[in-house]
């Protein structure tokens, strides 16, 4: 690819003012008021979106295939390293178990460094080497700095990469394999970005700064063109480009977001979709700027000065604009903002990898917390079709940054002293179950898994199988039938096993019911007291349930 396009106009809109300014033109801030929150905008007229979209079939499966609405004036010099064009997946099991008849993941995971911040780069880093810019300050959390550091590389522009304390080594180090300048702080992200933006002033050094790069923006639009046409193939044969219903994204400082919007409100304006969509935009629990002005109903959020979550790159206190900007699109096209707690984050992780067999880093993790609420509240509807931003892969180094603190919370240092649960022999544990049960009750949030089991114990023994796909409709059914049996699953949205067996053994008609619960959660110390209390057998999943099981089972159950 090679195309210079030298009489292609782009100007830049000031996000507060609204002040047009010729890209060639701009000094890093709004002429009239000072603003540095800017969006570029192109002569669109010159282009036939029937004509274009034609053309990109030729072009290779990148996001510069889409250059003509991307800012910079010659392809040669792009710096590329065949990112973009990252699968859609549709998302079979999660969806059954959701109810979701159409769910898909854009896996971003599979850019050059592992993360959707490769389309920042290349986009960045490209229009930094025509500006002739050879030296760049950024702030990170880690993933920029990585994407930075390895196309910064490639065009031989030194980057300068700054640290908050919460960030692990390992991104550091990997940031510095490239030939990056490290610099770590003791302060939080926010506090990071203010020291960067000191330093790059003092130096003379161009500052990227993220919300308010207008590279970045662009970049992250492209993510929208290629889902709109990614779902166009997939539910039209490739007959036209269709926008999902939502799409949603973990939000921290809120660039991804506003740059997807803006592809879509790019291709509206071509006539390409018939529609915008609604936008899902999740922080975690301990760090919801966002979320509380939008639940207070307020445009301007009220920054958060002291983080409380251990998701680093989910840790911006202060949004500014991009909040109200977010605001805007949700009052306008709907959507909803919404919050989840570390912990339901790294569930979500472990549910997506044992269901779709994708692994994420923790951002992606609160995404889909937020997705399993939203569903569950009642606000994403069965037929809606659902586009959800697998934004980085869970790597060692994401696990540590989780992994230690999820280790503290839970006291798995004490793993070897747990005491003995019954949930080796399967015979002897089995028959500990009175005999002459029929209603069986099993509580499953993963409706395959239900299935099998229902079928099986259906088959062996005849019993009345009642299958709930979640604490809260279970503990109904079990007040309703009072089973014989209960199977039970832990994790689980809103109410958890856990809650479940505390409900049926606080209840004088129900707590002489024998419970089975099967897990794939790493059990605390504590945890395992309450079960090897309240639980007559305990299993770990992916290896109970087989027909050898259910026969020992459905022995009892004649």
């Amino acid at each position: 690819m090679t195309t210079s396009t030298a009489r292609k106009q782009i100007v830049l809109e000031c996000a507060n003012c609204h002040t047009l300014t010729p890209m060639q033109e701009f000094s890093g801030a709004c002429p009239e008021c000072g603003e540095v929150l800017v969006e570029a905008r192109y002569d669109l007229d010159r282009i036939n979106p029937q004509e274009w979209v034609k053309s990109l079939r030729d072009r290779p499966n990148s996001l510069w295939r889409y250059h003509e609405v991307l800012p910079i004036f010659d392809t040669n010099n792009v710096v590329s390293m065949g990112e973009g064009g990252t699968p859609l997946i549709k998302a079979e099991a999660l969806g059954a178990s959701l109810g979701l008849r159409n769910l898909y993941i854009k896996d971003e995971r599979q850019g050059p460094t592992g993360s959707f911040k490769d389309r920042q780069a290349t986009v960045a880093i490209s229009a930094l080497r025509e500006m002739g810019v050879n030296e760049v300050v950024v702030a990170s959390t880690g993933n920029v700095a990585i994407a930075y550091g390895a196309y910064g590389a490639r065009a031989g522009i030194k980057l300068w990469a700054f640290f908050p304390s919460l960030t692990p080594n390992d991104k550091m180090r990997e940031a510095a394999l490239y030939g990056a300048e490290i610099i770590k702080t003791t302060g939080t992200y926010d506090q990071t970005k203010q020291l960067a933006a000191r330093f790059a002033k003092a130096k003379g050094v161009f500052l990227d700064r993220g919300i308010k790069s207008v590279a970045a923006i662009e970049a992250m639009k492209t993510m929208a063109y290629e889902i709109a046409e990614q779902l166009g193939n997939q539910l039209e044969d490739g007959k036209r480009w269709i926008a999902p219903d939502w799409f949603l994204q973990g939000v921290s400082g809120g660039m991804g977001p506003i740059g997807v919007g803006k592809g879509f409100r790019e291709m509206l304006g071509f006539g390409l979709i018939d529609k915008l969509p609604a936008f899902g935009m999740i922080q975690s629990t301990g760090c919801a700027p966002m979320v509380e002005a939008f639940r207070r109903g307020q445009r301007v959020a009220t920054p958060v000065e002291d983080s409380k979550t251990v998701i680093a790159t989910l840790a911006t206190g202060n949004p500014g604009l991009a909040y109200q900007i977010l605001y805007d699109y949700v009052d306008e096209n709907g959507g909803h903002f919404i919050d989840a707690t570390d912990e339901e984050a790294f569930n979500a992780i472990r549910i997506l990898a044992r269901t779709e067999g994708i692994s994420v880093e923790p951002a992606t993790g609160v995404t889909f917390a937020g997705l399993f609420k939203l569903v569950r509240q009642g606000i994403i509807k069965p037929d809606d079709v659902v586009v959800v931003n697998c934004s980085g892969h869970t790597l060692p180094v994401e696990k540590q940054i989780l992994g230690e603190r999820w280790q503290e919370t839970v006291d798995l240092s004490h793993a070897e002293t747990t005491p003995p649960v019954p949930e080796g022999d399967l015979v002897s544990a089995v028959r500990k179950i009175p005999g002459k049960l029929r209603r069986v009750v099993v509580i499953e949030d993963n409706e395959g898994a239900a299935r099998l089991m229902s079928r099986l114990l259906v088959a062996h023994g005849n019993a009345e199988v009642y299958m709930a796909h979640d604490g809260a409709h279970g503990l109904e059914l079990i007040n309703e039938v009072k089973p014989d049996l209960v199977i039970t699953d832990l994790m689980m949205p809103e109410v958890d096993g856990f809650a479940v067996i505390d409900q049926i053994r606080a209840n004088e008609s129900l707590k002489s019911v024998p419970i089975v619960v099967v897990t794939a959660k790493e059990l605390t110390v504590r945890e395992r007291d309450f079960l090897d209390t309240h639980a007559d057998l305990l299993l770990q999943k992916g290896s109970f349930i087989d027909d050898e099981f259910i026969q020992q089972l459905v022995e009892q159950l004649s």
